[in-house]
């Protein structure tokens, strides 16, 4: 491998600590809600309804821009746009340390996930203009991958050491220097993408969707503090539906639509995208409920639930590393349907968790969950990508992680509902358990039984041909 692709692996590598931060949230709320003699923490404390919101701020704006972001790589050159996804995410990182308020700083948050829509679609539209091999796609892709769970490895740990010992402003603060290499070292290594000048933003599809998932979440999350016949929740679901429509009617209709729906006539490419919307509503919402879990029941610092994470978070790293093997002897569908399977395996067996359980006797059943996430989150990506043309690579990288950040929305805001309205904690925490496990084994049906007779053996997926 010249030294200028390995470079440009490199600054996947950087790329992928963007989203960091997703996984700090809600350690510094529930530290505020811990410490209320403290008025400056208190300022960011609340229910676990505010905690959800502080972490839905960043996810639903990520969730939501991601298709127009990938629209605008395609439109303008995936270089560009990733560069200014850089900057947006470094800035916004300040204004996050900066914060004099909870306001303040769910705003900065939504900043912060603008930039994150930017980066994510480009970076692996960057990736798949650079590997045109399929083997060597899917081996890039989990690098991409492997880089990803590194820092999901190493926040939670740093997060809660830079949180114990300086305070949570400096989780936002170390962004600045990752922001500034990775703008430095995209510049100096990355190449541009040919550009598609002719394709145009769909900003009334842009408004529809952002409103219809804001009003779903934030029904979600409310409904358990509030109660489900509340009529702010009724009228969050309401809206929902009916701007879920509107956007649905606007995609059909508009000559160059935000989502293409012609896309889902692909069979792997409408199978992976619901599969990584599963696969987010299980698992990232049970890690925001964990993290409640080892603090608020278990009475965890910031730092120890960070320790508490990093077997869990740090299995995903080999795993992702070794999937493109097993995608090679088995096929994709097969290995994103273990994969599944395995993580649900793990929700089941961690049922006979109680508030006075070990950490130790539940550490297997969780390194069992991240690593089912590790195995399936590279061919997922792979066959996606495979599954259309490389003009269209930025808007298929942003209708995954669309999808998979859509997923992580909704479970943060179910689960969190869940032990919320609960009679007790646990009852919720066992609750979020039967449904991610119930949602993981969906996906791997899904994605098994519906998969093309010709794909499996060592290619993740074939590319889509067909004029559209």
């Amino acid at each position: 491998m010249s030294g200028r692709n390995a470079a440009t692996r490199w600054q996947f590598w950087n790329a992928s600590f963007t989203p960091k931060c997703r996984s700090n949230p809600p350690r510094i709320a529930s530290e505020a809600k811990a410490r209320n003699s403290c008025p400056r923490s208190t300022s960011l404390g609340g229910g676990v309804s505010e905690l959800q919101w502080v972490v839905s701020a960043y996810t639903i704006v990520f969730a939501a821009f991601i298709l127009t972001a990938g629209a605008l790589g395609d439109r303008i050159g995936a270089k560009r746009i990733f560069m200014a996804g850089f900057a947006l995410f470094t800035a916004a990182s300040a204004a996050c340390a900066l914060a004099p308020s909870a306001i303040i700083l769910i705003a900065a948050r939504c900043v912060q996930g603008l930039a994150a829509a930017i980066l994510v679609p480009n970076s692996l539209a960057l990736l798949s203009h650079t590997y045109n091999d399929e083997k060597a796609r899917g081996r890039a892709v989990a690098i991409w991958a492997a880089g990803a769970s590194l820092a999901l490895t190493a926040g939670p740990f740093v997060g809660g050491a830079l949180i114990t010992v300086v305070g949570w402003r400096s989780i936002f603060l170390v962004n600045l220097p990752i922001g500034l290499a990775g703008l430095w070292l995209t510049w100096r290594y990355a190449d541009e993408t040919p550009r598609s000048p002719q394709r145009e933003i769909d900003l009334p599809g842009q408004i529809t969707a952002i409103v219809a998932l804001g009003s779903l979440a934030g029904a979600i999350i409310e409904g358990g503090s509030l109660g489900w016949n509340n009529p702010f929740v009724i009228g969050g679901f309401a809206a929902s539906a009916v701007f879920a429509g509107l956007f649905v009617v606007r995609e059909r209709n508009v000559a160059q639509p935000m989502l293409p729906l012609s896309l889902f006539k692909h069979r792997m490419f409408a199978l992976t995208s619901l599969v990584g919307l599963l696969v987010n509503v299980a698992l990232y919402g049970l890690i925001f409920v964990l993290s409640l879990y080892f603090q608020q029941v278990n009475g965890l610092s910031a730092f120890e639930t960070g320790l508490a994470f990093v077997p869990m978070m740090g299995a995903v790293l080999p795993v992702n590393l070794i999937a493109p093997r097993i995608v090679e002897r088995i096929g994709a569908p097969a290995t994103i349907a273990a994969g599944a399977v395995l993580s649900a395996a793990g929700c089941l067996a961690t049922l006979g968790i109680a508030a006075d359980t070990s950490y130790w006797a539940i550490c297997a059943q969780l390194i069992a969950m991240s690593s089912g996430l590790g195995l399936l989150v590279p061919p997922l990506t792979s066959t996606l990508l495979g599954s259309v043309e490389k003009s269209r690579s930025g808007i298929a990288a942003g209708v995954l992680n669309a999808t998979r950040q859509t997923g992580s929305v909704l479970g943060v805001a179910l689960f969190g509902s869940l032990v919320s309205q609960s009679g007790t904690f646990m009852t919720g925490f066992h609750a979020s358990l039967v449904i991610a496990a119930g949602v993981l084994i969906a996906g791997a049906v899904a994605i098994w039984f519906g998969r093309p007779p010709a794909t499996g053996g060592n290619d993740f997926a074939a590319p889509d041909q067909s004029p559209r």
